[in-house]
């Protein structure tokens, strides 16, 4: 089953209280919930590091475990589930949030994806103040894509989950009711 796979790799409530920075939150984490491996809590555990891994910086460990917290799915999971954005992803998944947020507020995305500043214009400081610049001129559509596309990678990968480990669980009862040859 899954649960042998995630047990080897996730931490468990015994780490965190022997984590002297993490030890005094320890009776936040006490809920039997955060720690468990079923279906319904890896799934969600997933789901909310969808949802935490749209925010930037180190916002999205902390997100991620308080929306595990608040719907206590396992927070390792959760944790874990945010490294889906890293430095190679993110500039994708943004811009694929950017083009959702124009689509759904009906705003043309092509003029403001065509005033990117170039490096090879400006010195660095003001290419720098001119990145700022664009960002911020992609306003609504990132405002309104950003939350969208984190209910839909949550929505998404909650069933995603739930569908697979069903057939996992499916595929091992089959292989245990197959009836074992003996070879003399």
């Amino acid at each position: 089953m899954p649960k042998k796979i995630l047990r080897r790799w996730l931490p468990d409530q015994h780490t965190l209280h022997q984590n002297r920075f993490l030890r005094r939150f320890a009776h936040w984490f006490e809920h039997p919930n955060l720690w468990h491996l079923n279906r319904r809590s890896v799934a969600g555990g997933v789901a909310a590091g969808m949802i935490g891994g749209l925010i930037p910086g180190p916002l999205q460990v902390i997100t991620a475990s308080v929306l595990a917290l608040v719907f206590r799915v396992n927070l390792p999971v959760a944790i874990f589930a945010t490294f889906y954005t890293n430095p190679l992803t993110i500039a994708p998944i943004y811009w694929l949030a950017f083009l959702l947020g124009s689509w759904v507020t009906g705003q043309d995305g092509s003029a403001t994806m065509a005033q990117i500043p170039s490096l090879m214009d400006l010195a660095f400081f003001d290419w720098l103040a001119a990145m700022g610049a664009w960002v911020q001129s992609l306003g609504m559509p990132l405002l309104i894509g950003l939350p969208l596309l984190g209910l839909l990678l949550a929505a998404g990968s909650y069933l995603l989950v739930q569908l697979l480990w069903r057939l996992w669980v499916y595929w091992a009862v089959r292989k245990r009711a197959k009836p074992q040859r003996n070879k003399i």
